[in-house]
């Protein structure tokens, strides 16, 4: 059948319309990651062997599994448990499945920005006799986080990238709908090229900025030109 350029323009609109979807679930997922990156952050800080091994493994569990298992976990599987049998809306199912699946990920982001941190730091802070708190707001983050934002930054568009097979959960975003006008229309090509694009014209602005911060931030954070720096002053 080929390529047909006014099925393009018919199709166009249509996908278009699963846009914001897609938009909305990527932020509310890499939101709901940042912010239980944290958590599994200071878990794995937490002094007890046994359960530092437990959250370890737990971590590892979930990156090594496909995000479209933990999906279909989520939406299909859950309801049916005995003793939780919650059903979800399709969204928060795709936002709890990518959250939970990529904070994984940026919760070593952040453990390699604190490691990070010089040890004459955190003997400051206890030398100031900072609360737990004020060590973690006016120390230790301050430091940690600026340099992992690059990182960040990359596991966004990956996450980005990943958000379609939110589709199989009947999540209705950009491949959603590319493939509800498939199959309404038996044509696939069109819709298809359709998403391609969109995700080319969204993700290769957003990859050169990251790129452009990574430079940035290396060159500031990089401790060999900080400590040249100090020798010269």
């Amino acid at each position: 059948m080929g390529f047909s350029f006014e099925t393009f323009i018919d199709a166009l609109p249509y996908v278009l319309d699963g846009i914001w979807v897609t938009i909305g679930l990527t932020f509310a997922s890499f939101a709901f990651a940042l912010i239980f990156g944290f958590v599994w952050t200071f878990l794995r800080r937490v002094p007890n062997r046994p359960f530092n091994f437990i959250v370890t493994w737990i971590m590892e569990f979930i990156r090594s599994t496909p995000p479209i298992v933990q999906l279909f976990f989520i939406f299909y599987a859950l309801p049916t448990l005995p003793v939780i049998g919650v059903s979800l809306p399709p969204f928060l199912c795709g936002v709890i499945g990518l959250g939970v699946h990529f904070s994984t990920y940026i919760g070593e982001i952040y453990r390699s920005g604190i490691e990070s941190v010089d040890k004459g730091q955190w003997e400051a802070s206890k030398a100031l006799n900072f609360s737990t708190w004020d060590k973690w707001k006016k120390i230790v983050l301050p430091q940690a986080i600026p340099p992992t934002i690059p990182m960040l930054g990359n596991y966004f568009i990956i996450m980005f990238k990943e958000v379609p097979l939110a589709s199989t959960i009947t999540v209705a975003g950009i491949m959603s709908m590319a493939r509800s006008y498939g199959s309404e229309h038996w044509s696939y090509v069109e819709p298809l090229t359709i998403v391609g694009i969109i995700f080319l014209v969204l993700s290769l602005p957003s990859a050169m900025l990251i790129k452009r911060l990574e430079l940035k931030f290396n060159r500031r954070f990089d401790k060999n030109q900080i400590k040249k720096k100090g020798a010269l002053t």
